[in-house]
């Protein structure tokens, strides 16, 4: 099987060679920590952990970084006074690391609801400064960079002049960038409109600063993330992931970086995950049309009329190709409930099925796995890879009304990989065994609350647990190793 990819930078798909063969890197821009992690944001990282446990389920040794952006992070505008963090600081009254730890758990706490695999590594801005700081200077040195003011740009036009290419990813014409742009990042100090922040004075009301050879400030957000990458996967690396939104003028950014600093591409295949719309409409908050992942899981909404499972979510979300546009709704997630409900369902009627080696199946499984695995390996097409798991689904239920036959043999090479694609590969988890788990610690807390009744004495309550456990169907057992139950 050949792996192709389809490359933001070539605008094709290309067969994907690694640097090192058998081992990956990559790169994926993580959250700037100053507010509670939103859907798009989710659906991004998302694609990415699909990608991540698919190139590990083909066989590739994969170090996965994914940095958090903890440091100065200014607006559209440019204007340091408006710099997320600062602005955040002042709304909530706390200080900036509490910030930044606030909205890290936060983060994390929605990535782990979504069954997100964590990264190798997750490096922060804050930890990397002396690093960020080098590569400045070494931009100085070599002509691509200037001072100005106590703050350090990159210098486009120079950069163009000696013969690369700013605008190659997002494939924008330098004339076309100057000619269109106001100096509104630099108030007077840049040479050029399109040059950008290496390195930002602070002003009096900024409070995440740092000492550098030219005076207290920050760095600029494209340089934390040029620093991170080529620190943990070296000067050129394989992928570099992250939001459609993110090409220009962030990756652009990276690129100039990279070639001005090392004389190479720092990247050899560019990934872009599209955007997030909801009812067909782009979320936002000034329209109101915005929920947070917590509020769609929990049902706390005014857009869906019940709470959606997080993996229910995680299935709706990959059955869109993650560089196409997906849009959640109502009617979007109630189908996508139907059918990781018939999915896992047919997981449980597998194990239950016996094998018949004397008659032949009309399902050829050799042929249903190249297909499943040509969709996998085409771009990560999780939707066509849903729509072959839902072939061998409805061959499942057809062995069920024991309308097919499947040998011994085919029977554990078909359980073993269903459970590796929808388990492993698109990182779904089985409900019900998730609600059992939950059930179980449940009783044992109202176990144990029952034994401390009877050890205080307290009959009453002891014998008001087990009869209103009993009304519900789960009968008590008290054995000389403990108290057990049954559900009936």
């Amino acid at each position: 099987m050949q792996l192709k990819i389809y490359n933001s930078l070539a605008g094709e798909k290309e067969i994907f060679k690694p640097i090192l063969e058998g081992n990956v890197g990559m790169y994926v821009c993580g959250p700037t920590v100053y507010s509670n992690v939103h859907l798009g944001n989710v659906r991004t990282f998302l694609s990415f952990d699909f990608i991540y446990r698919s190139l590990m389920h083909l066989g590739y040794k994969v170090r996965y970084v994914r940095n958090i952006t903890d440091a100065g992070h200014l607006t559209d505008d440019g204007d340091v006074n408006n710099d997320r963090f600062v602005k955040q600081t002042r709304l909530e009254k706390l200080e900036p690391m509490e910030i930044v730890q606030k909205y890290t758990v936060d983060f994390h706490k929605v990535l782990d609801m979504f069954n997100l695999l964590p990264p190798n590594i997750e490096p922060t801005a804050t930890g990397h400064i002396v690093e960020q700081i080098e590569l400045t200077q070494k931009l100085i040195e070599t002509g691509f960079a200037y001072e100005s003011n106590g703050s350090v740009y990159f210098d486009v036009l120079e950069y163009n002049a000696r013969g690369l290419n700013y605008g190659e990813l997002s494939k924008r014409n330098i004339e076309e960038l100057f000619a269109n742009t106001r100096d509104l990042d630099g108030q007077g100090e840049k040479k050029n409109p399109q040059d950008f922040a290496l390195w930002k004075k602070a002003s009096p009301a900024h409070i995440m600063r740092w000492n550098s050879p030219w005076g207290e400030g920050f760095p600029g957000w494209h340089l934390e993330c040029t620093a991170m990458s080529t620190k943990y996967l070296g000067e050129t690396f394989d992928i570099h992931g992250g939001g459609m939104d993110l090409k220009f003028p962030h990756h652009e950014c990276e690129i100039a970086q990279g070639k001005a600093c090392n004389g190479a591409s720092p990247v050899n295949y560019w990934m872009h995950a599209n955007m997030l719309t909801m009812n067909s409409q782009r979320m936002s908050k000034s329209t109101g049309n915005y929920i947070l992942p917590m509020q769609l899981v929990s049902g706390e909404n005014d857009f869906f009329e019940k709470p959606f499972h997080p993996a229910i979510v995680r299935f709706c979300f990959l059955q869109a190709h993650y560089r196409s546009v997906l849009d959640i709704s109502n009617d979007a997630m109630l189908a996508s409930e139907k059918g990781f409900s018939r999915l896992m369902e047919a997981l449980k009627i597998l194990n239950s099925i016996t094998p018949n080696d004397e008659k032949q199946s009309g399902f050829n499984l050799e042929d249903w796995k190249t297909k499943a695995y040509d969709a996998l390996t085409d771009d990560f097409n999780s939707p066509v890879l849903i729509a072959y798991l839902f072939e061998a689904v409805k061959f499942i239920f057809a062995l069920k009304d024991e309308k097919e036959t499947i040998s011994a043999k085919n029977l554990e090479d078909l359980k073993s990989t269903l459970n590796a694609l929808v388990f492993d590969v698109l990182g779904l988890q089985n409900i019900e065994e998730n609600n059992n788990e939950k059930l179980d610690q449940t009783l044992q807390v109202l176990i144990e609350l029952r034994n401390q009744a009877r050890k205080s004495k307290n009959f009453d309550l002891s014998d008001q647990i087990r009869d209103k456990l009993l009304a519900e169907g789960i009968e008590l057992k008290d054995g000389r190793e403990g108290t057990t139950y049954s559900i009936s």
